[in-house]
């Protein structure tokens, strides 16, 4: 649910304007609740200069409902000074919403798919794969947020050379005897070879508990064996010609920097991208009106080989997306860990959860921008003080969650006396959170969750440090802003996979 105070404020300045207007929050009280550069924007069309349509516009604004008064600054922005009414709309909306606010901004509800993982079931789960579904999921979390249907989904690569070496690894185990020179090494095969059966289905199952630890379920995990069997009715569909002993797939028409080789005609055998054809096929038979595949680093070659596929399949390529996520590197005693599967020196999803605790790997997983590495500070990441900001934001919905405990029978409300700068400050950020969540959602970025809960964290603390709550006498007010603040950050979390506890 979107902030109405903050938009009825907009469209009152857009209309008064006649063009498009944004509110921005001034660095310096002295400059106004909030700013807005509109005069900037829209004199030119209307022939005037703008400093002087900022001054029409400065002297009509008290006209808008909740507007005190107005300044012009500079070249032409616009200075507006709110009425504590607005304060305590803002803040009754907020309340009136609850868990609901910032929700529901999809103009147009999807039905999206979200491939995440999909590791090969040779090892653990590493942390690079612990990037992709915690990221991947945030994403899936905020589109659901936002309105959408979301299926999530594990791709498993259960065939292939890898698969293959893994097995043949495990087998050697069993004989007393090293694996194949290129094989895997780690203590895990020992692991895994002491229990019968076939490992590639026991590493698997290892790798759905994983994830269910680490917060993540899937609606549906498919298998690349299966896969398989759909090739030979997708191939049809795509432009192809033969060239050196192949079947190619002429994406290069498509967007992408050369053509992919799809059959060899020597033995009829499928490559590579003949299955991601297929499975791209078998996605779109499924109805979603949105694919996105979270792939590391090392895939960024698969963008736009894969909408080509889609074009090739007769479906827009804008309905695939491919989210590439970079690298993380961990940081512990001061040394940097290396990270190799088949030697068995990578550091495994398991041993950071150890390390750390699920609520700091799922922060920090997501804390930067998908396509930028990050370095974790595993020392930092569990230590329990305002340093580490997931503990940071944890401690503030703590925090609050205590105050209310004590709040006797007093009823939180929105009304109250004229709002103090800190309290101005804390129920303006609050608003914000609409805005944060539907651009996080459009730009698949959760980072900017994390962001803005630590600034929501700083400006409650900011406002703890300066106001008693209980036993005043705008004691309902304040309770009103430490539930409002309480259920954004609990918000914030969850978008994020982070737990928001009341004690700490």
């Amino acid at each position: 649910m979107a902030s109405r105070a903050l938009d009825r404020l907009t469209d009152a300045l857009v209309r008064m304007a006649g063009g498009p207007a944004e509110l921005d929050r001034p660095s310096k009280a002295e400059h106004g609740d909030y700013a807005t550069n509109v005069a900037l924007r829209v004199a030119a069309a209307k022939g005037v200069a703008p400093r002087d349509f900022a001054q029409e516009i400065a002297a009509s604004a008290p006209e808008i409902e909740h507007v005190e008064r107005a300044e012009v600054a500079g070249p032409g922005f616009v200075n507006l000074f709110l009425s504590p009414s607005w304060y305590a709309q803002a803040l009754g909306e907020i309340l009136e919403s609850g868990k609901d606010f910032g929700g529901g901004s999809a103009e147009t509800a999807e039905r999206v798919q979200v491939e995440m993982v999909s590791a090969n079931p040779t090892g653990p789960l590493t942390v690079g794969s612990a990037r992709n579904g915690a990221f991947g999921d945030a994403v899936a979390r905020l589109l659901e947020f936002a309105g959408h249907e979301v299926e999530r989904e594990y791709y498993v690569n259960d065939i292939g050379r890898q698969v293959e070496l893994f097995r043949e690894s495990v087998e050697a185990r069993r004989r007393g005897e090293e694996p194949p020179e290129d094989g895997y090494t780690g203590e895990y095969v020992s692991e895994i070879a002491s229990v019968p059966g076939d490992p590639v289905d026991r590493m698997l199952e290892e790798i759905k508990a994983e994830l269910m630890r680490f917060r993540i379920t899937f609606d549906s995990w498919v298998l690349q064996r299966e896969i398989e069997g759909e090739i030979a009715a997708a191939l049809p569909k795509l432009d192809t010609y033969e060239a050196e002993g192949t079947t190619w797939a002429r994406t290069s028409a498509h967007g992408d920097d050369k053509d992919r080789p799809l059959v060899r005609s020597s033995d009829g055998s499928f490559l590579y991208y003949a299955s991601d054809v297929a499975y791209a096929e078998n996605k779109f038979a499924r109805g979603f009106d949105r694919l996105l595949y979270v792939l590391g680093a090392d895939h960024h070659g698969y963008v736009a080989r894969l909408k080509a596929a889609a074009a090739m399949l007769g479906h827009d390529p804008a309905r695939l997306e491919v989210l590439i996520y970079q690298l993380v590197h961990l940081v512990e005693g001061g040394q940097a860990r290396q990270a190799s599967k088949r030697r068995g020196d990578v550091v495994f999803l398991s041993e950071l959860i150890d390390k750390i605790g699920i609520d700091a790997a799922r922060w920090y997983l997501v804390s930067r921008g998908h396509d930028q590495a990050i370095e974790i500070d595993v020392d930092l990441a569990r230590e329990r003080s305002e340093k580490n900001p997931v503990f940071y934001v944890q401690y503030a919905h703590a925090r609050i969650a205590g105050i209310l405990r004590n709040a006797g029978g007093v009823e939180p409300s929105g009304d109250g006396a004229a709002p103090t700068a800190e309290e101005r400050e804390l129920v303006k950020r609050l608003v914000e959170l609409p805005g944060i969540a539907r651009e996080a959602c459009e730009r698949r970025g959760p980072h900017a969750v994390t962001t803005y809960a630590i600034r929501v964290a700083d400006d409650f603390h900011r406002f703890y440090h300066h106001h008693r709550v209980l036993g005043t006498d705008e004691e309902a007010f304040r309770l009103g802003l430490c539930v409002a603040t309480k259920s954004v950050l609990a918000r914030c979390l969850d978008l994020v996979g982070v737990e928001a506890p009341d004690r700490m």
